[in-house]
């Protein structure tokens, strides 16, 4: 089996954009969990397995071409499937005195730590991958209601390219289905399963 192990490009540059227009295109898409992975089996849209095997550092993103053929204009190309995000506008804590801002900012944090979320705070935006169905979210939210704090719902993709390499492993990495979160993925596992 053949392993790859370097990204050629990325499909939305302007150097490959054009290249691709009329190729053939074998995705290999990966949820959120897989494509923090360096070492990794998917199957791609054509059924095809690929092995990667990349550099320790080296991530994956939405778009990165790991095959090109130039002959029959052939491309492999990693597609995201990223979950939606809920972003928690923490902004409205300033409105508070300083010992209501620190008790409504504790409570959310037990809410959520009681939930077991994985959770990144940029700015003032608290960041929560939904690891459990969206109703469960809202439900949770609601329950507490906390005074001043609003929070919505966006995909994973349109938060991505704000986010530091680190930062996209510890909020969608960290991430997992909570159903696939103690047995393997039938489509994607880990390559040293197979060496």
């Amino acid at each position: 089996m053949e392993v790859y192990t370097k990204i050629l490009g990325n499909c939305h540059s302007a150097e490959w954009a054009p290249r691709l227009q009329c190729a053939k295109i074998d995705y290999i898409e990966l949820d959120q969990w897989n494509a923090q992975k360096s070492r990794l089996l998917a199957v791609g849209s054509s059924g095809k397995t690929y092995a990667m095997a990349f550099e320790r550092g080296v991530r994956l993103a939405d778009g990165d071409i790991i095959a090109y053929n130039d002959h029959t204009n052939e491309a492999s190309i990693v597609k995201f499937r990223l979950s939606d995000v809920m972003v928690i506008d923490l902004s409205g804590l300033s409105r508070h005195s300083y010992s209501e801002a620190i008790a409504l900012a504790i409570e959310l944090g037990h809410a959520i730590g009681n939930q077991h979320w994985a959770a990144l705070v940029r700015g003032d935006s608290l960041m929560i991958p939904l690891s459990v169905d969206r109703k469960v979210m809202l439900s949770v939210m609601h329950t507490y209601n906390f005074d001043g704090i609003e929070f919505s719902f966006r995909s994973g993709s349109e938060i991505v390219p704000f986010l530091t390499p680190s930062e996209v492993r510890m909020l969608f990495g960290s991430s997992q289905p909570q159903s696939h979160r103690h047995h393997s993925h039938p489509k994607h596992q880990n390559m040293e399963d197979y060496v």
